[in-house]
Protein backbone atom coordinates (compact mmCIF):
# COMPACT_ATOMS: atom_id res chain seq x y z
CA UNK A 1 0.00 0.00 0.00
CA UNK A 2 1.59 3.32 -1.25
CA UNK A 3 2.19 6.31 1.34
CA UNK A 4 -1.31 8.02 -0.28
CA UNK A 5 -3.33 4.88 0.13
CA UNK A 6 -2.25 4.80 4.11
CA UNK A 7 -2.84 8.68 4.65
CA UNK A 8 -6.32 8.20 2.68
CA UNK A 9 -7.67 4.61 4.21
CA UNK A 10 -6.32 7.30 7.84
CA UNK A 11 -8.50 9.96 7.28
CA UNK A 12 -11.47 10.05 4.79
CA UNK A 13 -11.76 6.12 5.33
CA UNK A 14 -11.67 6.37 8.52
CA UNK A 15 -14.62 8.98 9.27
CA UNK A 16 -16.77 7.12 6.48
CA UNK A 17 -20.00 6.26 7.90
CA UNK A 18 -22.66 3.43 6.59
CA UNK A 19 -26.31 4.15 7.02
CA UNK A 20 -29.05 1.81 7.74
CA UNK A 21 -29.39 0.60 3.77
CA UNK A 22 -26.01 -0.08 3.28
CA UNK A 23 -24.86 3.23 2.06
CA UNK A 24 -21.94 5.12 2.45
CA UNK A 25 -21.46 8.81 3.95
CA UNK A 26 -19.87 11.48 5.40
CA UNK A 27 -20.49 14.44 8.09
CA UNK A 28 -19.13 18.10 6.72
CA UNK A 29 -18.22 18.98 9.71
CA UNK A 30 -15.49 15.80 10.28
CA UNK A 31 -14.79 16.63 6.23
CA UNK A 32 -13.87 20.58 7.67
CA UNK A 33 -11.44 19.33 10.04
CA UNK A 34 -10.00 16.54 7.43
CA UNK A 35 -9.20 19.32 5.06
CA UNK A 36 -8.14 21.98 7.50
CA UNK A 37 -10.45 24.57 7.30
CA UNK A 38 -10.21 26.03 10.83
CA UNK A 39 -13.73 27.74 10.80
CA UNK A 40 -17.80 26.05 9.95
CA UNK A 41 -18.33 29.61 7.48
CA UNK A 42 -15.27 29.01 5.92
CA UNK A 43 -15.84 25.53 4.67
CA UNK A 44 -19.56 26.66 4.12
CA UNK A 45 -17.99 28.95 1.42
CA UNK A 46 -16.43 25.71 -0.30
CA UNK A 47 -19.91 24.10 -0.07
CA UNK A 48 -21.82 26.45 -1.51
CA UNK A 49 -19.33 26.13 -4.55
CA UNK A 50 -19.61 22.20 -4.82
CA UNK A 51 -23.65 22.69 -4.28
CA UNK A 52 -23.36 24.60 -7.75
CA UNK A 53 -21.47 22.54 -9.33
CA UNK A 54 -23.50 19.80 -8.21
CA UNK A 55 -27.05 22.02 -9.65
CA UNK A 56 -24.90 22.88 -12.70
CA UNK A 57 -24.72 19.20 -13.55
CA UNK A 58 -28.30 18.77 -13.44
CA UNK A 59 -28.24 16.79 -10.67
CA UNK A 60 -30.67 17.13 -8.00
CA UNK A 61 -28.42 18.49 -4.71
CA UNK A 62 -30.30 17.21 -2.07
CA UNK A 63 -29.79 13.52 -3.04
CA UNK A 64 -25.98 14.38 -2.12
CA UNK A 65 -25.89 17.19 0.55
CA UNK A 66 -28.83 16.45 3.07
CA UNK A 67 -28.91 19.04 6.34
CA UNK A 68 -29.21 17.79 9.52
CA UNK A 69 -28.54 19.14 12.99
CA UNK A 70 -27.00 17.22 15.82
CA UNK A 71 -25.92 17.42 19.31
CA UNK A 72 -22.23 17.71 20.80
CA UNK A 73 -21.10 17.98 23.94
CA UNK A 74 -19.88 21.49 25.16
CA UNK A 75 -18.49 20.32 28.69
CA UNK A 76 -20.25 19.66 32.38
CA UNK A 77 -22.67 17.57 30.46
CA UNK A 78 -23.68 20.30 28.50
CA UNK A 79 -25.23 20.05 24.97
CA UNK A 80 -25.68 22.16 22.36
CA UNK A 81 -27.30 22.03 18.53
CA UNK A 82 -24.96 22.32 15.97
CA UNK A 83 -26.11 22.30 11.31
CA UNK A 84 -24.09 20.00 9.74
CA UNK A 85 -24.37 18.12 6.53
CA UNK A 86 -24.76 14.37 5.10
CA UNK A 87 -22.59 14.25 2.22
CA UNK A 88 -22.55 11.85 -0.54
CA UNK A 89 -18.97 10.36 -2.04
CA UNK A 90 -20.12 12.57 -5.49
CA UNK A 91 -20.53 15.67 -2.45
CA UNK A 92 -16.87 15.24 -1.41
CA UNK A 93 -15.68 14.60 -4.21
CA UNK A 94 -17.23 18.04 -5.44
CA UNK A 95 -15.99 19.65 -2.21
CA UNK A 96 -12.20 18.61 -2.74
CA UNK A 97 -12.72 20.27 -5.79
CA UNK A 98 -13.45 23.44 -5.13
CA UNK A 99 -11.52 23.28 -1.97
CA UNK A 100 -7.98 25.14 -1.62
CA UNK A 101 -5.80 23.46 -3.70
CA UNK A 102 -2.74 24.77 -2.07
CA UNK A 103 -3.25 22.23 0.68
CA UNK A 104 -1.72 18.72 0.28
CA UNK A 105 -4.51 17.11 2.38
CA UNK A 106 -6.84 18.73 -0.26
CA UNK A 107 -4.54 17.46 -3.32
CA UNK A 108 -5.02 13.87 -1.21
CA UNK A 109 -8.55 13.96 -1.30
CA UNK A 110 -9.02 15.15 -4.75
CA UNK A 111 -7.07 11.73 -5.79
CA UNK A 112 -9.11 9.87 -3.50
CA UNK A 113 -12.73 10.98 -4.15
CA UNK A 114 -11.73 10.78 -7.68
CA UNK A 115 -10.69 7.06 -7.66
CA UNK A 116 -13.48 6.01 -5.31
CA UNK A 117 -15.65 7.49 -7.67
CA UNK A 118 -14.73 6.10 -10.58
CA UNK A 119 -14.74 2.86 -8.87
CA UNK A 120 -18.25 2.95 -8.54
CA UNK A 121 -18.82 3.87 -11.89
CA UNK A 122 -17.17 0.99 -13.12
CA UNK A 123 -18.78 -0.82 -10.39
CA UNK A 124 -22.60 0.17 -11.75
CA UNK A 125 -21.41 0.28 -15.35
CA UNK A 126 -20.89 -3.59 -14.76
CA UNK A 127 -24.03 -4.32 -12.79
CA UNK A 128 -26.21 -2.65 -15.78
CA UNK A 129 -24.84 -5.24 -18.19
CA UNK A 130 -26.76 -8.04 -19.23
CA UNK A 131 -25.63 -11.04 -18.54
CA UNK A 132 -24.11 -12.29 -21.87
CA UNK A 133 -21.76 -9.41 -21.86
CA UNK A 134 -21.16 -10.06 -18.36
CA UNK A 135 -19.93 -13.34 -18.96
CA UNK A 136 -17.61 -12.12 -21.64
CA UNK A 137 -15.92 -9.46 -19.50
CA UNK A 138 -15.09 -12.22 -17.14
CA UNK A 139 -13.81 -15.18 -19.75
CA UNK A 140 -11.91 -12.15 -21.15
CA UNK A 141 -9.98 -11.41 -18.07
CA UNK A 142 -9.65 -14.83 -16.95
CA UNK A 143 -7.89 -15.84 -20.44
CA UNK A 144 -5.36 -13.21 -19.26
CA UNK A 145 -4.83 -14.28 -15.97
CA UNK A 146 -4.61 -17.98 -17.15
CA UNK A 147 -2.00 -16.91 -18.93
CA UNK A 148 -0.47 -15.53 -16.26
CA UNK A 149 -1.31 -18.80 -13.84
CA UNK A 150 0.27 -20.93 -16.15
CA UNK A 151 3.91 -18.75 -16.23
CA UNK A 152 3.44 -19.25 -12.26
CA UNK A 153 3.03 -23.24 -12.49
CA UNK A 154 6.35 -22.87 -15.44
CA UNK A 155 8.34 -20.96 -12.95
CA UNK A 156 7.15 -23.72 -10.19
CA UNK A 157 8.41 -27.07 -12.21
CA UNK A 158 5.31 -27.58 -14.70
CA UNK A 159 6.84 -27.34 -18.27
CA UNK A 160 4.92 -30.28 -19.37
CA UNK A 161 1.25 -29.42 -20.85
CA UNK A 162 0.19 -32.87 -19.92
CA UNK A 163 1.40 -32.00 -16.25
CA UNK A 164 -0.02 -28.67 -16.32
CA UNK A 165 -3.10 -30.63 -17.50
CA UNK A 166 -2.87 -32.35 -14.15
CA UNK A 167 -2.03 -28.96 -12.67
CA UNK A 168 -5.46 -27.32 -14.01
CA UNK A 169 -7.46 -30.55 -12.98
CA UNK A 170 -6.63 -30.11 -8.99
CA UNK A 171 -8.06 -26.87 -9.62
CA UNK A 172 -10.98 -27.73 -10.83
CA UNK A 173 -11.45 -30.86 -7.91
CA UNK A 174 -10.99 -28.39 -5.09
CA UNK A 175 -13.51 -25.53 -6.57
CA UNK A 176 -16.23 -28.44 -7.78
CA UNK A 177 -15.97 -31.44 -4.60
CA UNK A 178 -13.77 -33.38 -6.45
CA UNK A 179 -15.05 -33.12 -10.08
CA UNK A 180 -12.79 -33.10 -12.53
CA UNK A 181 -12.40 -31.34 -15.92
CA UNK A 182 -14.01 -34.43 -17.73
CA UNK A 183 -16.49 -35.02 -15.14
CA UNK A 184 -17.42 -31.58 -15.61
CA UNK A 185 -18.58 -31.54 -18.93
CA UNK A 186 -20.16 -34.82 -18.65
CA UNK A 187 -22.53 -33.00 -15.86
CA UNK A 188 -23.00 -30.01 -18.02
CA UNK A 189 -23.74 -32.40 -21.39
CA UNK A 190 -20.83 -30.49 -22.86
CA UNK A 191 -19.18 -32.28 -25.89
CA UNK A 192 -15.39 -33.18 -25.38
CA UNK A 193 -13.91 -30.70 -27.53
CA UNK A 194 -16.22 -28.07 -25.83
CA UNK A 195 -13.97 -25.59 -23.50
CA UNK A 196 -15.73 -25.40 -20.18
CA UNK A 197 -14.99 -22.20 -19.80
CA UNK A 198 -16.75 -20.73 -22.73
CA UNK A 199 -20.25 -22.57 -20.90
CA UNK A 200 -20.17 -21.06 -17.57
CA UNK A 201 -22.27 -18.29 -16.50
CA UNK A 202 -20.86 -15.09 -14.76
CA UNK A 203 -21.33 -16.09 -11.73
CA UNK A 204 -19.69 -19.79 -12.32
CA UNK A 205 -17.08 -17.76 -14.44
CA UNK A 206 -16.30 -15.42 -11.51
CA UNK A 207 -15.56 -18.21 -9.06
CA UNK A 208 -13.13 -19.57 -11.62
CA UNK A 209 -11.36 -16.18 -12.03
CA UNK A 210 -11.04 -15.93 -8.07
CA UNK A 211 -9.61 -19.59 -8.44
CA UNK A 212 -7.40 -18.68 -11.01
CA UNK A 213 -5.86 -15.49 -9.41
CA UNK A 214 -5.48 -16.46 -5.75
CA UNK A 215 -3.49 -19.66 -7.07
CA UNK A 216 -1.11 -17.39 -8.80
CA UNK A 217 -0.25 -15.18 -6.49
CA UNK A 218 0.13 -17.95 -3.74
CA UNK A 219 2.40 -19.77 -6.22
CA UNK A 220 4.55 -16.66 -6.88
CA UNK A 221 4.44 -15.38 -2.75
CA UNK A 222 5.26 -18.36 -1.46
CA UNK A 223 8.10 -19.75 -4.02
CA UNK A 224 6.38 -23.03 -4.85
CA UNK A 225 8.52 -25.06 -6.01
CA UNK A 226 7.59 -28.64 -7.66
CA UNK A 227 4.75 -30.52 -9.76
CA UNK A 228 3.26 -32.33 -6.38
CA UNK A 229 3.47 -28.92 -4.07
CA UNK A 230 1.90 -26.60 -6.96
CA UNK A 231 -1.10 -29.29 -7.42
CA UNK A 232 -1.58 -29.22 -3.79
CA UNK A 233 -1.62 -25.80 -3.86
CA UNK A 234 -4.23 -25.30 -6.46
CA UNK A 235 -6.47 -27.77 -5.06
CA UNK A 236 -6.02 -26.37 -1.99
CA UNK A 237 -7.34 -22.63 -2.93
CA UNK A 238 -10.21 -24.28 -4.99
CA UNK A 239 -11.13 -25.76 -2.17
CA UNK A 240 -11.36 -22.47 -0.33
CA UNK A 241 -13.03 -20.57 -2.79
CA UNK A 242 -15.68 -23.65 -2.30
CA UNK A 243 -15.72 -23.12 1.33
CA UNK A 244 -16.22 -19.35 0.98
CA UNK A 245 -19.50 -20.23 -1.54
CA UNK A 246 -21.06 -22.44 0.62
CA UNK A 247 -20.42 -20.10 3.92
CA UNK A 248 -22.16 -17.42 1.84
CA UNK A 249 -24.75 -19.89 1.19
CA UNK A 250 -24.28 -19.71 -2.67
CA UNK A 251 -25.01 -22.52 -5.27
CA UNK A 252 -22.04 -24.61 -5.80
CA UNK A 253 -20.49 -24.35 -9.02
CA UNK A 254 -21.50 -27.97 -10.32
CA UNK A 255 -25.10 -26.79 -9.48
CA UNK A 256 -25.28 -23.67 -11.73
CA UNK A 257 -27.28 -23.80 -14.78
CA UNK A 258 -25.28 -24.01 -17.75
CA UNK A 259 -25.97 -21.06 -20.38
CA UNK A 260 -28.13 -21.87 -24.32
CA UNK A 261 -24.83 -20.21 -25.87
CA UNK A 262 -21.34 -20.69 -25.84
CA UNK A 263 -18.79 -17.66 -25.13
CA UNK A 264 -18.46 -18.12 -29.17
CA UNK A 265 -22.18 -17.67 -30.03
CA UNK A 266 -22.19 -14.59 -28.10
CA UNK A 267 -19.24 -13.24 -29.41
CA UNK A 268 -19.80 -13.71 -33.09
CA UNK A 269 -23.29 -12.36 -32.60
CA UNK A 270 -21.72 -8.59 -30.83
CA UNK A 271 -19.68 -8.82 -34.02
CA UNK A 272 -22.64 -9.07 -35.81
CA UNK A 273 -24.03 -6.15 -34.44
CA UNK A 274 -21.19 -3.94 -34.88
CA UNK A 275 -20.92 -4.95 -38.28
CA UNK A 276 -24.72 -3.67 -39.01
CA UNK A 277 -23.67 -0.77 -37.44
CA UNK A 278 -25.53 -2.01 -34.60
CA UNK A 279 -24.59 -1.89 -30.56
CA UNK A 280 -27.05 -2.33 -27.82
CA UNK A 281 -30.38 -3.85 -28.18
CA UNK A 282 -33.05 -1.15 -28.69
Amino acid sequence: MSTIEKYNEKTFEKIKKINEYGEEFWYAREIQEVLDYKTWDKFQNVIKKAKEACGNSDIEVSDHFSHVGKMVQLGSEAERKIDDIILSRYACYLIVQNADSRKKVVALGQTYFAVQTRKQELKDEFEQLSEDRKRLGIRTELAHHNKSLAEAAQISGIDDPRDYATFQNKGYQGLYGGLGAKDIKERKGLKKSHKILDFMGSTELAANLFRATQTDEKLRRENIKGKQKANEVHYEVGSKVRKTIKELGGTMPEDLKTPEKSIKQIEREEQKKIKNGGGEDE
